[in-house]
């Protein structure tokens, strides 16, 4: 009977993929957990089964393959994986996120290989906590949930959306060492108004139209009240909700737990710190700026509202920071002569003549910045950039939307029709640019520069709750990494591959606001810094 306990332990060591080594087993470990017989002879160490895994990530035919060779990778062995991630980021991150995780979102259930994360369902009103219980780590630190309705710019896929969560995730560990046992992927799955997936035959959630209402609510909030009662220290992070849900859940729980939403949020962040940067090549003022967003969602709302507070604190008041910036909607300019503006666009509704068109907007606001969150593919017509370049020497240009396939503009359209001049960003990686003899370098916003960094910095003091504050920290501490190289390149975002340390840095000032808000749970370290690189998990076996 020892003999077939020992056996049967190793069997669910191959098979749990936290801490499966595969091959990797050394000829001791093999005899004293049982593994003799069940792996090939020779011992392969970690680093040739990351050459072993790039050979075969290189031979898939598309990024939707690869994808599905990292993920089944990740059910495997995910220190494996996450090795693999964290020393290809550059090659890695548009596989495991944005863009390639729209497409796998929209193929989800055609892809299916084994569940990841917890599907909470309408049809679960009353036993959330009951659901909750089958989860088999307790020691939860990290929940990113979504209600699949508005996935990236791809719109409602209903429970197919669960790869946003667990894209999220990977990243809160790749990023920032967040172990991948504090980590919990959630799917609120309330229905959904897609009919192509209430006609899939492979479509695996709940066939109906969406929840809405106080039913909606009271699921939400039965939901919140289990997750803070089962796992008490966790950051709770709303992903993908429409904007009619969004902003009011983000208004109810902010307060009363440790919450925040990245979309709005993290995005803000990301957005500023782009921002920042690129004036340190135009070398105006923040407070001298003029911002036209186009598309006035959850995301531009948000980027508006940091960037407000930003400008604000270089000098302006409120209502002079916010009359620097307009809003472009599916209506055209943002004027307060519109009576049928939703809530969140009404303080950047300005005393100005209706416009119906993007073009018009920017020859009557002439910003000196156009940021996209609109989702509209190829918005950014050669007509707008070349007015902005006409306005700008240096026009900043952000084609925030994603996936690619959403993009506002390419890389290629903001150079040439700037006459290289555009200092560019986007949503997604375009790859660098040869213009006029120069090589360009296009920055990628993308918010793992921001949310894992700022989860680090809550979970490693155990704050309350997550402020405004320290998204604004975030985005200054982010701004303060682009180097002058990066610059020169026109990038406005650091290289990728720093990222884990940058993580730390904006972790540390996260840090520092928790506690100079009070909001910290832990007394202050006599090394901050090193008592939060001493949270960081790292795949090495």
């Amino acid at each position: 009977m020892a003999h077939e306990e020992v056996t049967r332990r190793g069997v669910q060591l191959l098979h749990d993929p936290l801490r499966n080594h595969g091959t990797a087993y050394t000829d001791d470990e093999r005899g004293r957990l049982g593994l003799r017989g069940l792996l090939p002879v020779e011992v392969i160490p970690q680093d040739v089964q990351v050459d072993r895994v790039l050979e075969n990530f290189h031979r898939k035919p598309d990024d939707l393959e690869r994808y599905i060779l990292l993920t089944s990778l990740q059910d495997r062995n995910e220190s494996l994986f996450y090795r693999v991630v964290t020393e290809n980021m550059d090659l890695m991150m548009p596989i495991i996120y944005t863009p390639t995780v729209g497409q796998a979102c929209q193929e989800y259930c055609h892809i299916f290989r084994r569940p990841r994360g917890m599907y909470i369902s309408a049809k679960d009103r009353g036993r959330v906590a009951e659901l909750l219980a089958n989860w088999p780590h307790d020691d939860v630190r990290a929940i990113v949930v979504t209600d699949g309705e508005r996935i990236l710019g791809l719109g409602d896929l209903g429970a197919n959306g669960m790869g946003i969560p667990v894209g999220k995730l990977s990243l809160y560990t790749a990023c920032a060492g967040i172990h991948p046992a504090w980590t919990l992927p959630l799917m609120l799955d309330v229905g959904t108004n897609n009919e192509t997936l209430l006609q899939d035959r492979f479509y695996a959630g709940i066939r109906a139209p969406r929840l809405r209402g106080d039913a909606y609510d009271e699921l939400v909030e039965e939901l919140v009240q289990a997750v803070t009662e089962r796992f008490p220290r966790a950051l709770l992070q709303f992903e993908d909700f429409a904007n009619a849900n969004a902003f009011r859940l983000l208004r109810t729980y902010r307060d009363r737990i440790c919450t925040f939403n990245d979309d709005i949020q993290g995005t803000a962040a990301m957005a500023l710190a782009g921002v920042l940067s690129a004036l340190r090549l135009t070398g105006g003022r923040l407070a001298d700026q003029r911002v036209l967003f186009f598309g006035a969602g959850e995301a531009g709302i948000g980027i508006a509202d940091l960037l407000v507070s930003a400008i604000a604190a270089d000098g302006l008041t409120t209502a002079e920071a916010r009359a620097r910036c307009w809003f472009v909607d599916s209506q055209g300019l943002v004027v307060s002569s519109r009576t049928e503006l939703a809530a969140h666009k009404q303080p950047y509704a300005h005393d100005a003549a209706p416009v119906g068109d993007l073009l018009g907007a920017v020859a009557a606001v002439r910003p000196t910045i156009l940021i996209g969150a609109s989702g509209q593919k190829g918005a950014f017509t050669p007509d707008v950039v070349r007015l902005m370049a006409e306005y700008n020497e240096r026009p900043v240009v952000f084609a925030l939307s994603n996936p690619t396939s959403k993009a506002e503009c390419t890389a290629v359209q903001a150079y040439e029709s700037s006459e290289g001049r555009a200092i560019f960003a986007s949503g997604s990686p375009f790859a660098p640019v040869e213009f006029q003899g120069r090589t360009l370098v296009p920055g990628q916003g993308n918010n793992a520069y921001i949310f894992p960094g700022v989860g680090l910095g809550v979970i490693a003091v155990e704050a309350s709750h997550v402020t405004d504050e320290m998204f604004m920290a975030a985005a200054h501490t982010l701004a303060g990494q682009v180097a002058e190289d990066d610059l020169a390149a026109g990038r406005v975002y650091p290289p990728l591959q720093e990222i884990r340390d940058i993580s730390v840095d904006i972790a540390v000032a996260v840090a520092e606001v928790a506690y100079a808000q009070g909001r910290a749970g832990l007394p202050r370290p006599e090394d901050l810094r090193e008592h939060i690189r001493a949270q960081m998990w790292s795949p090495v076996y």
